[in-house]
């Protein structure tokens, strides 16, 4: 079974301030299969990771459908806490990400039970973090 990576990325000018998220998603041939760029209002920046990471889940959702169920998934983002918590390495401590935690948690368990969440650095996240920069550069 070939995997597709999910990167995703969130920022805000300010914390908080102007915030936007990123995903970048491509198959096993590095193909790309979809790019979301948005803004999300006035966020945090481990809020706007958050989102990037249901947006992220989302548009894969969206280009698969039910297959995803059988299909593997690698999500790469730069946030080591996020990513920490998403794997229950971490506690969340911060309220206003409980509710978001809890959606991607139930977003996994009925569509991505083949998901695992992996920590890179910023330089191996370029294109999700290219798609936040353009989404609040375009505001």
């Amino acid at each position: 079974m070939k995997t597709v990576t999910i990167f995703t990325d969130g920022g805000s000018r300010g914390n908080p301030g102007p915030a936007a998220v990123g995903a970048y998603i491509i198959d096993a041939d590095k193909k790309v299969l979809k790019e979301v760029s948005e803004t999300i209002g006035n966020a945090t920046n481990n809020y706007a990771e958050y989102y990037a990471v249901m947006c992220g889940l989302g548009a894969v959702k969206q280009l698969f459908g039910k297959k995803t169920k059988e299909m593997e998934f690698e999500l790469k983002l730069d946030s080591e806490l996020v990513q920490k918590q998403l794997n229950s390495e971490y506690q969340i401590k911060d309220p206003g990400l409980v509710p978001l935690f809890i959606e991607i948690h139930n977003l996994r368990v009925a569509n991505f039970p083949n998901i695992k969440f992996t920590h890179v650095k910023r330089e191996f996240n370029k294109e999700a973090d290219r798609l936040v920069n353009e989404a609040l550069d375009g505001e």
